[in-house]
């Protein structure tokens, strides 16, 4: 009896501290699945894995990412994801397909918002990695794409990367030959971008 007693208390006391580790949410599309690379282990996402353990932070970290997710996508699979995980930190990197497919940008605009709202309702800490596209769609769409993430990042009052994939998209050596995903060599840039805004929302 006193080792069934033990043993259920060390049970216990292991589902507890799994409880305890603070979550960190990354809810994107193919740049933080991972898409097109070899290994899991070369994506931005599990580089920020092993940063984190290296600087000592007690994060655990949920990919929860999807390729080829728009806005409107992340938004129907946010509710759920948040009352998985209850995470403390939640960087939404989502818009690029939004964009990639022209679709309406004050959609994209108001799914962005929702999903920050979502997040702070729960007591989230949120980050916003934004994306640039290409002019095909005409001068006006890409403006008004480029400034969707700064503005919902004013509104509601949380940190925006303006754009993820700074210093790798014109940089042929770090992007995969679909022109388009950085490759094992831009990963580590990505999460360059993302750390100096991600880090002040970080407690050790």
């Amino acid at each position: 009896m006193n080792r069934l007693f033990v043993l259920l208390m060390l049970v216990i006391a292991a589902s507890s501290a799994n409880a305890e580790t603070p979550d960190i949410l990354v809810f994107g599309d193919s740049l933080s699945a991972g898409y097109g690379l070899t290994h899991v282990e070369e994506g931005w996402v599990e580089l920020l894995r092993a940063k984190l353990k290296d600087e000592g932070y007690g994060y655990q970290v949920i990919n929860a990412s999807v390729s080829g997710e728009t806005t409107a996508g992340g938004l129907a699979r946010l509710p759920r994801a948040l009352e998985m995980h209850h995470p403390q930190v939640v960087i939404i990197e989502l818009g690029g397909n939004d964009g990639l497919r022209a679709l309406p940008i004050d959609q994209m605009r108001t799914n962005l918002a929702k999903m920050v709202d979502l997040s702070v309702a729960t007591g989230a800490r949120v980050l916003i990695l934004g994306m640039l596209i290409p002019p095909n769609y005409g001068p006006q769409y890409t403006e008004q794409f480029k400034a969707a993430f700064p503005e919902v990042g004013r509104d509601k009052k949380v940190p925006v990367v303006p754009f993820f994939l700074a210093d790798i998209a014109m940089t042929p050596a770090l992007i995969q030959a679909d022109g388009v995903h950085p490759n094992e060599l831009g990963q580590p840039k990505l999460l360059q971008n993302a750390w100096p805004a991600l880090r002040p929302l970080l407690r050790k």
